[in-house]
């Protein structure tokens, strides 16, 4: 994840550790990542992916060549190249990148911004389904808040048992619903409680609010069915009711494992954010 290489870079900075950055500067064509992308490499240690394949491998090979020739005192000079996939690697992508090379120094981490989230998520419920979806979270460039109203509901790591990264917000609060005040507009939601008299205050919270980019609520056509009744006889827009995704998940996807939903939920999102 590009923000997690980032991170990797401050501390390495911070630790007085020598590192490469490689940076891709331009990307013409079908090329395997995008420009901005950058990865650190580090004596015996990659931290984040230029896209992989043989590009990679003679990058990762041209920055270790970087930091053997080049004594503390006398740092590598920055350099650049220009690769033409197809011709120059064999790689059947048929685009060019542009690739820098740069000494990790104060500098250039102050150039290297931090990228805006693929979305921001407020996940409502800390349950099996939760965990998952939060495991698959910890691993994307997104901002999630994850509220539950049970402190111990919230699990000490992921199910990978991985400590949770910080962009992985746990709230707990008592007034559950509340919480919907406090998003961006264009927001996600995902709502997933353990209680569906609570997965119904909070979702006519967001319809109310109306400014969500998605709002999914887990649960059957059934669960559905009843709780558009009530929101149209609370006086919520029809058009804003249809805007509402119940039962969450991309279709075709089969499995009721928590694993399975938090699939099918995760790449729902990632179908959202790249419509917006």
């Amino acid at each position: 994840m590009d923000r997690e290489t980032r991170i990797a870079a401050q501390a390495a900075l911070a630790a007085g550790e020598r590192a490469i950055v490689v940076e891709v500067s331009e990307a013409l064509g079908s090329a395997p990542r995008e420009c901005g992308t950058r990865m650190l490499v580090k004596r015996g240690a990659t931290v984040g992916t230029i896209g992989g394949g043989r590009l990679e491998l003679e990058a990762i090979a041209t920055a270790r060549a970087m930091l053997g020739e080049t004594p503390d005192a006398a740092p590598a000079e920055p350099r650049s190249e220009h690769v033409a996939l197809g011709p120059a690697l064999g790689q059947c992508c048929g685009g060019a990148v542009t690739l820098g090379y740069a000494r990790l120094d104060a500098g250039v981490l102050q150039r290297w911004r931090d990228a805006a989230p693929l979305f921001h998520l407020q996940l409502y419920g800390a349950g099996h389904v939760g965990r998952a979806i939060a495991t698959l979270l910890a691993t994307l460039d997104a901002s999630v808040d994850w509220i539950d109203e049970r402190e111990d509901a919230f699990p000490t790591c992921s199910t990978l048992w991985t400590s949770w990264p910080r962009h992985i917000r746990q709230v707990c609060v008592d007034a559950v619903e509340a919480e919907v005040r406090a998003a961006p507009p264009g927001a996600y939601y995902l709502v997933l409680t353990h209680d569906h008299d609570l997965d119904l205050r909070i979702t006519e919270a967001i319809l109310r609010r109306g400014d969500f980019g998605f709002l999914g609520l887990i649960g059957s056509r059934t669960k559905r069915a009843r709780f558009v009744h009530r929101f149209e006889r609370g006086g919520i827009a029809p058009e804003v009711i249809r805007r509402m995704t119940c039962p969450i998940g991309v279709e075709g996807i089969v499995g009721k494992q928590p694993e399975v939903l938090a699939l099918a939920a995760v790449a729902q999102l990632l179908q959202a954010a790249s419509r917006r």
